[in-house]
């Protein structure tokens, strides 16, 4: 990496090295845990705790900026903040984009790379729309990216997010379409699938059982996955292969926070 002024520039043979661990982590017999920085602070504390990646959060990241999840902060001011984390730490960075910010494959990945990042994390609920894309509208989404980041030589390793369980009302059969989905998301070169809201570690179970591809789920940093609390043995007997904590992170440190401060309140 080399730094053009203030803004850094990694050259591509570091971002395949990086994009390469990124993605070896996630065929290991254990899962990858890959906490979710917001900040140049927190990114050093994942990396000086010993974690071989990380992830950037959206939610935290908005938070961090005065901004709200959900697209509320630009493209631009988003990878602005993450390619300061990218530029502060040696280890493998993932970044979630929400849905991509309704720009071009080959533009999103262009900018994500500029921005030192290895991994993109992409969900089906658009934004700007306010609902959510069509599971083939979705899948050729990815399929974008992944020629995007082929061209560029650099293998982004994509993780592909469905919202079916965050809307289930709207779906006759919420465990089947997610299942549609993640399948259309594996062909079109995804290399690792996150369902995110599921409700039982039996749904966990059935679509661990019916997909190939690497898995992700949400967990609480002290309370254990989402759903029901999965420790990471369990975790890891199930062959769930990543881990991330989304905003759940940020706000345990916030409830900590809040206790620390309260004896000082004098109000």
């Amino acid at each position: 990496m080399t730094s053009a002024g203030s803004t850094p520039v990694f050259d591509a043979a570091a971002l395949r090295a990086r994009a390469e661990t990124l993605l070896q982590l996630h065929h290991r017999e254990e899962p990858v845990v890959l906490p979710t920085a917001w900040d140049v602070w927190s990114a050093r504390l994942i990396a000086d705790a010993g974690f071989g990646a990380l992830t950037v959060g959206s939610h935290p990241l908005a938070d961090s900026l005065g901004a709200a999840d959900g697209e509320d902060m630009t493209l631009d001011q988003a990878l602005e903040a993450i390619a300061r984390i990218t530029a502060a730490v040696e280890i493998p960075v993932s970044a979630d984009l929400e849905s991509g910010y309704d720009t071009d494959p080959a533009e999103l990945v262009e900018k994500a790379l500029a921005a030192g990042v290895v991994g993109i994390n992409i969900e089906d609920t658009v934004h700007s729309r306010g609902q959510m894309r069509g599971g083939q509208e979705h899948a050729d989404y990815i399929a974008g990216i992944r020629r995007a980041a082929d061209a560029a030589g650099v293998h982004l390793v994509i993780n592909g997010r469905t919202d079916v369980y965050k809307h289930a009302d709207d779906f006759a059969d919420p465990l089947a379409e997610t299942l549609h989905r993640l399948s259309l998301l594996e062909q079109a070169g995804a290399d690792s699938l996150y369902p995110v809201g599921l409700p039982s570690e039996q749904e966990l179970s059935t679509i661990l059982e019916q997909v190939s591809t690497p898995l992700n789920v949400t967990a609480h940093p002290e309370r254990g996955a989402i759903p029901e609390g999965l420790t990471l043995p369990r975790l890891a007997e199930l062959g769930v292969s990543r881990i991330s904590f989304g905003p759940l992170l940020q706000m345990a440190l916030s409830e900590q926070a809040a206790q620390l401060l309260g004896g000082w309140n004098e109000q």
